[in-house]
């Protein structure tokens, strides 16, 4: 979501320009990724690296194994990550101690919390970049706060928000939704953060609250594959992995199905009533949608959706759960919100301060 428009941009300002897309395969489900590329129109991938599923740090020394290969054979003037996962972080140290210039989009986000793998990502990866975008003005205090350089940050606004409205438009009513009538009242959740899926003693009350929140809302999940894995391993009967069905648990309205495309999500999320979520992004789309989002987490590294949007920071308390989403339920829906340069136009300012400054480094 967030590569997408920017190759997009780069392409129209210079057709010339040499471009490789690089998959790592960290995301790891095939349906899923399949997905992905088609709904975003994106190329097929130059190189996949075919990484995996494995610990932080057998993906991270995988990524790098490999992706160290690629940097010695073509040599690349720039290498742009994105985000705060492992992917960002490997390619940035192997970038960093072949003396390649990085770029950094999303830099400056943080939650506080060093006990986030995500964390120590965006640290790491901010003190070696070259080049850093910045999604809101607080992430470039961030950086200054740590020391970076002025002239090395650029606020540009949000890369998913590009993605949002390019596609809104095109999102498609998913097969799940089969019986039910237009207007229908659903919530969505998303839960996929170690924090929340490795533990059973953290998942299992709050898919129990969720359970109780779905007798009043009924809750579409899409499980990840991921969520998929542990919840099996925790005793949980799914069979969620059959394409396009879903199915009731325990007895309740919440509605398990496999993973959606994002054409499918994005129509899930536009008409949902309120919104449940670990997902960092999902935080920053639903306030721009102007839908209520609780965001199952201790901290985030998004305050502006607190702030200026739809997001309740709830924690995985049940009581405070079940209060949030009952007070969310009275009132009207919150009006959508669009911070500072949420405006569909990031993509095009990340290119031409990209265009610029391979300019100058080819004089």
């Amino acid at each position: 979501m967030k590569m997408a428009p920017l190759l997009e941009a780069l392409k129209e300002k210079d057709s010339s320009l040499l471009l490789d897309l690089i998959h790592t395969g960290q995301h790891y489900d095939d349906r899923l990724s399949k997905f992905l590329f088609r709904d975003l129109e994106l190329p097929e991938p130059d190189l996949f690296l075919g990484v995996g599923s494995g610990s932080h740090a057998v993906q991270t020394a995988k990524i790098m194994v490999e992706f160290e290969k690629y940097c010695e054979e073509k040599h690349p003037d720039l290498v742009v990550v994105v985000g705060d996962v492992n992917s960002t972080l490997a390619c940035s140290i192997v970038a960093a101690k072949l003396q390649i210039p990085i770029a950094h989009v999303e830099a400056g986000l943080r939650s506080r919390d060093r006990t986030m793998p995500e964390e120590i990502n965006r640290i790491v990866t901010d003190s070696i970049a070259d080049l850093l975008f910045t999604t809101s003005r607080d992430a470039g205090n961030n950086l200054l706060d740590e020391g970076i350089s002025r002239d090395k940050i650029f606020f540009v606004g949000n890369l998913m928000i590009d993605s949002l409205k390019k596609h809104l438009p095109k999102a498609t009513r998913p097969r799940i939704l089969e019986g039910w009538k237009e207007g229908d009242i659903f919530g969505l959740v998303t839960l996929h953060r170690p924090s929340n899926v490795d533990n059973p003693e953290q998942l299992g009350p709050l898919m129990e609250v969720l359970t109780e929140v779905s007798k009043e809302v009924p809750l579409i999940f899409p499980v990840h594959p991921r969520t998929q894995s542990k919840m099996r391993t925790y005793g949980y009967r799914l069979s969620v992995d059959l394409p396009d069905k879903g199915e009731q648990l325990q007895e309740s309205n919440l509605l398990l199905t496999p993973p959606l495309g994002y054409l499918e999500f994005l129509y899930l999320l536009q008409n949902s009533r309120v919104v449940f979520t670990d997902s960092g992004g999902i935080q920053e789309e639903t306030t721009v949608l102007g839908i209520p989002c609780l965001t199952l987490r201790e901290n985030t590294e998004r305050p502006i959706t607190i702030e200026q949007g739809t997001n309740h920071l709830v924690g995985t308390d049940s009581g405070m759960i079940l209060s949030t989403f009952r007070a969310v339920l009275e009132d009207e829906h919150p009006t959508p919100a669009t911070p500072e340069k949420w405006d569909g136009g990031t993509a095009q300012e990340i290119a031409s301060v990209l265009m610029d400054w391979l300019e100058s480094k080819a004089v």
